[in-house]
């Protein structure tokens, strides 16, 4: 069976994407899932830098480190090379569309779309906040990473 591929995309890739990056990891690993994941940013705002100082303390309070992760930003090659690119919030996906070349592989999706009743919901950004914000967002990414989770392996069942 193929590896599965898989993108997070936010605004940064410092905040939200890591961290769903993170939990994919975690739960693809605990699933027993062959899973290649990686996170993008639309913007190069913080391409090779580390992950929000917040961002990795909420990783490490669930045992994940993310220290090692660097930023980068999304190319049109990404939707050739990947399986699924999800996106945080509506103005990430605006620009995933604007990036896409149009003849990739990439299934394009808003991260919470794949979770049941939260249909158009945005990841909460919680750059602007403080701890607890990226406590309510680990959630958000963690809800979606196991809704993906669920769809890959009814998808190899």
């Amino acid at each position: 069976m193929a590896k599965h591929r898989i993108l997070f995309v936010c605004l940064g890739n410092i905040c939200r994407s890591p961290l769903a990056e993170a939990a994919f990891k975690k739960a693809a690993d605990e699933a027993g899932l062959d899973a290649e994941v990686e996170s993008a940013g639309t913007a190069d705002y913080h391409v090779g830098e580390p992950p929000d100082p917040r961002s990795i303390q909420e990783a490490e309070r669930r045992g994940i480190d993310i220290t090692g992760y660097r930023g980068r930003q999304l190319g049109a090659r990404d939707f050739h090379e990947f399986d699924f690119i999800l996106g945080m919030d509506r103005s990430n996906m605006t620009d995933i569309a604007r990036i896409d070349p149009g003849d990739g592989k990439a299934r394009i999706a808003m991260l919470l779309d794949l979770v049941a009743g939260q249909e158009g919901r945005e990841v909460a950004d919680p750059w602007y906040g403080g701890p607890e914000g990226f406590a309510t967002t680990w959630h958000e990414v963690d809800a979606g990473a196991r809704a993906l989770l669920a769809v890959l392996l009814d998808e190899t069942a």
